[in-house]
């Protein structure tokens, strides 16, 4: 349990330093969740949703990331495979996201490459 922690954190981190930070002076560091949470396939992507605010909260009591607290933003695409990219293209542009996760079909991935 605790080597897989580890490596959600280390992911967490190279992802942050990849595509670097928004608001250096920032208290917290803003994570993207974009899962569906309604339409067909809610049923397996809210559990998706719960496991990425789980593994922040868990990243968060251990000190956060660079001392700074994950916030995460969840929206909901709704299972509409245009809507990913709207989302994605608000995560970036309108809540100044650090780094999404998310996007679990192939499809929903194919949606936001443009973004």
């Amino acid at each position: 349990m605790q080597r897989r922690f580890t490596l959600k954190a280390l992911t967490v981190a190279t992802a942050l330093g990849a595509f670097g930070l928004t608001a250096h002076a920032a208290d917290t560091i803003k994570v993207g969740v974009l899962h569906s949470l309604s339409g067909t396939m809610a049923i397996s992507e809210t559990v998706l949703k719960d496991v990425a605010l789980m593994t922040i909260d868990e990243i968060n009591a251990k000190g956060g990331v660079m001392g700074k607290k994950l916030e995460p933003v969840v929206v909901d695409p709704a299972s509409n495979w245009p809507l990913f990219a709207e989302k994605a293209k608000q995560l970036i542009d309108q809540d100044k996201v650090a780094v999404t996760f998310g996007c679990w079909t192939s499809v929903s991935r194919k949606s936001v490459l443009p973004v």
